[in-house]
């Protein structure tokens, strides 16, 4: 905020014999029976005193021009004012304490997902992230991802040497196309990550529909 100046306003002098009038600087000090309160936060300053009966034009010119020369008395006697290289002189001013109201309303609350009113319906909370990520392999003795590259979702993807289930061989030779035993580990798993797909996004489109109907 730019330094405030020191004085604010002036009042002419009424003109004697047809010379031109002089301009009279009102003072800086501004006394009033009922002290002014100050919310310097919102620039704000505020009058108790009360108005004549029936206040002229330039009583409330008056008026204002005084709490305006109170604000900016209080300023520069209470707020710290620093001096900037590009921006010039700064004030910087306190923590308001007048509650100003909202511009907009209160954002309307987000509908839980089918997932969220699972996890509150058992009591699962969330993980932090990253937490969880790795498992320990006890064939392995070592912890390793549970997901991704070497992930546990992948044992027995990259093994040389696979057991050969009579049952679902028959049926991957069945489906044709070149589909192997050792294949159908991946294919599973890549079916499973399109249904939660399908699912997440069948979710999501509930929630859109309650917030439509609400």
């Amino acid at each position: 905020m730019a330094l405030v100046v020191e004085r604010i306003g002036s009042v002419a002098l009424p003109s004697i014999n047809g010379k031109s009038s002089k301009t009279e600087r009102l003072p800086v000090t501004v006394t009033k029976p009922i002290p002014y309160t100050f919310d310097l936060g919102n620039l704000l300053c505020n009058d108790a005193n009360p108005l004549p009966p029936k206040p002229t034009d330039a009583d409330i010119s008056s008026a204002a021009r005084d709490c305006a020369q109170g604000l900016a008395n209080q300023l520069l006697t209470t707020c710290p004012i620093t001096s900037h290289p590009t921006d010039g002189v700064l004030l910087t001013l306190p923590q308001s304490i007048t509650p100003l109201p909202r511009e907009k309303p209160l954002p309307a609350e987000k509908q839980q997902t089918k997932w969220e009113k699972f996890a509150k319906k058992k009591g699962i909370k969330e993980k932090k992230r990253g937490e969880g990520k790795m498992v320990y392999d006890e064939e392995k003795g070592d912890w390793v991802p549970k997901w991704g590259y070497k992930g546990r979702n992948k044992d027995g993807e990259g093994n040389w040497i696979v057991e050969i289930d009579e049952k679902k061989e028959k049926q991957a030779e069945g489906k044709g196309g070149g589909s192997t035993i050792r294949g159908e580990g991946k294919r599973e798993r890549l079916e499973k990550v399109k249904r939660n797909e399908r699912k997440q996004r069948a979710n999501e489109r509930k929630a859109r529909q309650g917030e439509a109907t609400t």
